[in-house]
């Protein structure tokens, strides 16, 4: 094709010196013949440049000839016989911008309710011989709003999401419960979490209130994690490339909740550890089982009247099975817990020496039996160890008693997003008996992140 293009260019230059140069002419002098070699250098430059110009678009033509048209795209107009036609290049398509709403956070809300009624007034009940942080008391009677959120999560980047929860209580007060950011693509399974969260020390305590298996936490929760740990800090987890779930993890936080008090050690007063694993039995079994400990420092910590300074630990084993036919729990599963927990808190309470043993245990089970009907029994107890002659009758003082808890839920799903629940409880934890009935409801909407195993 440049061939016949250079062959075309040089014709017509031969064309136009032949009309502009007849040959019955009269012989030109010597200083016509360099006006005319100076017009011939002319001509012939200025149809080099077409000619290259001709080459360049025909390349571009044939190359956008190779590139698959999108569907409708129109066709050139026929040339005329001997026309040579170059393409143009078809007009770039328009470059729409993503949705202004593409970045925001999805939303979700959790709407949770209670009405509570007990046989003794649960401002006045204790759980012997452990003091209570606020967070561990029960749910005073009648109707109220329990612990209701609304939650902002999303993909920051590709390297970072992050997530904030307000949790809203029946006082009326709002409260940031999460506020982190955790990476999503660090190398060799690792994970790394920053900002406000539940810890990763036991089964229950990561769950947020509307997730709990029961309507409330178990004794050993409210007695020794003062419900539930959360705090400021950082968590690295590492799951690792086994053939079955093995996941290690460590937590430093700031120190500020139950057990913990004052924000120790320049305000990182709490360390924690844990491993997690498990798998699968069959198609309708599975397991899971963790080890974890949490270590906590206190300084001037108040419960009531009441003030610690010094050390806790704990440690806490869990234990879970999960079965449904086939591996399809929408019509039939159960769920079996259960967790020991073994503590040691040693320093000074009211300015007197304190040092003991403390231990827990509880054991639960869920069925459910129909798509939307399940039906629960949970038994939790405490121990611990006497204290000293000078600290009898104080906070510390069980006075020989077991505390120990036995509940019963009845549970209605209306659907995944609406739950009714209905628990009876007697609870010897404080040296007079109470009987307790609860009843929640609860709702979600919006989009709502998966819930752990």
């Amino acid at each position: 094709m440049t061939r016949t293009i250079a062959k075309l260019g040089g014709a017509v230059l031969a064309v136009a010196l032949a009309f502009g140069h007849p040959a019955s002419a009269a012989p030109a002098s010597a200083g016509d013949m360099a006006v005319l070699q100076q017009e011939l250098k002319a001509l012939r430059a200025e149809y080099d440049a077409r000619i290259g110009d001709l080459e360049t678009r025909l390349k571009a033509a044939e190359a956008k000839a190779a590139t698959p048209q999108a569907p409708g795209a129109a066709t050139d107009a026929a040339a005329a016989p001997g026309e040579i036609v170059i393409a143009e290049a078809a007009p770039e398509p328009e470059v729409k911008t993503a949705s202004p709403n593409a970045m925001n956070p999805g939303v979700s809300v959790v709407l949770n309710g209670n009405y509570v009624a007990t046989s003794r007034d649960p401002a006045t009940t204790r759980i012997a011989g452990y003091p209570l942080s606020d967070d561990a008391r029960l749910k005073s009677r009648g109707f109220s709003l329990d612990e209701s959120e609304i939650t902002l999560a999303a993909n920051v980047d590709p390297y970072l999401t992050a997530n904030l929860t307000a949790s809203f209580g029946g006082d009326n007060q709002v409260s940031v419960e999460e506020a982190y950011i955790q990476t999503t693509a660090l190398p060799a399974g690792l994970t790394l979490k920053g900002g406000r969260f539940f810890s990763a020390v036991g089964y229950l305590n990561e769950r947020h209130a509307h997730n709990w298996t029961f309507i409330d936490m178990p004794l050993p929760y409210r007695a020794l994690l003062g419900k539930q740990y959360g705090d400021d800090g950082v968590q690295l987890r590492w799951l690792a490339p086994t053939p079955f779930f093995l996941e290690l993890g460590g937590e430093v936080y700031r120190g500020d909740h139950f057990p913990a008090g004052g924000a120790a050690k320049n305000r990182a007063g709490t360390q924690t550890a844990f491993v997690h694993t498990g798998g699968d039995i069959n198609t309708a079994s599975s397991w899971l089982a963790a080890l974890s400990y949490l270590h906590a420092e206190a300084h001037g910590r108040t419960t009531d009247a009441d003030s610690f300074s010094g050390s806790s630990g704990l440690g806490v084993a869990s234990l879970v099975y999960k079965w449904a036919p086939g591996g399809n729990p929408t019509q039939k599963n159960l769920a079996l817990s259960a967790e020991y927990f073994l503590g040691r808190q040693d320093g000074t309470f009211n300015g007197l020496r304190a040092n003991r043993d403390q231990n827990g245990w509880y054991a639960q089970g869920v069925y459910q039996f129909t798509q939307r009907w399940s039906a629960g029994l949970r038994y939790a107890a405490l121990g611990q160890a006497d204290p000293s002659r000078a600290l009898a009758g104080s906070a510390l003082d069980g006075f020989g008693h077991a505390p120990h808890a036995v509940s019963g839920l009845l549970e209605y799903d209306s659907s995944e997003f609406g739950r009714f629940r209905l628990e009876i409880t007697h609870d010897t934890s404080d040296l007079r008996p109470s009987d307790e009935a609860l009843f929640q409801y609860t709702v979600v909407y919006g989009p709502h992140g998966a819930h752990r195993y």
